[in-house]
């Protein structure tokens, strides 16, 4: 089981009134799991910044599926680099765009140089990648 350690925080009333309010309206059961993700976010941002460190990204393409040979590109990128792509996702949202989800490991620098390369393809619309950094032991 995992160690726990209590501590106290000095906060200002009304900070503290809105962060009770922040954490109601978004279902949390008590202050600490909130304080719990806080610090778990800014960790995970801080190790974003490092480019040798480990990550998954969700890179989101919206392309007009009538691109000439976009598909084959965008597939021939993640065959290139099979061992990054854990899984895509396409959605077909109309007549002639599509939603292209592909869920990239590896570490920052290698995941946003596989996303640059995909997100430049002509056709792609719009793009963009969302970071976590990868959990440790």
């Amino acid at each position: 089981m995992e160690q726990v350690e209590r501590i106290g925080v000095s906060v200002d009333k009304n900070l503290l009134g809105a962060f009770d309010e922040l954490i109601t309206k978004q279902g949390y059961q008590n202050r600490s799991e909130a304080i719990r993700d806080l610090i778990r976010k800014q960790l995970s941002e801080q190790c974003l910044g490092n480019l040798k460190a480990k990550a998954v990204a969700a890179v989101h393409l919206v392309y007009d599926h009538h691109s000439t040979k976009l598909m084959e590109k965008l597939t021939a990128l993640q065959h290139s680099h099979l061992l990054r792509t854990i899984c895509t996702m396409h959605i077909h949202l109309d007549a002639h765009d599509c939603l292209e989800i592909i869920v990239l490991k590896g570490t920052v620098g290698e995941i946003n140089k596989m996303a640059e390369k995909m997100l430049s393809q002509k056709g792609v619309k719009l793009g963009n990648v969302n970071f976590v950094c990868a959990p440790g032991p």
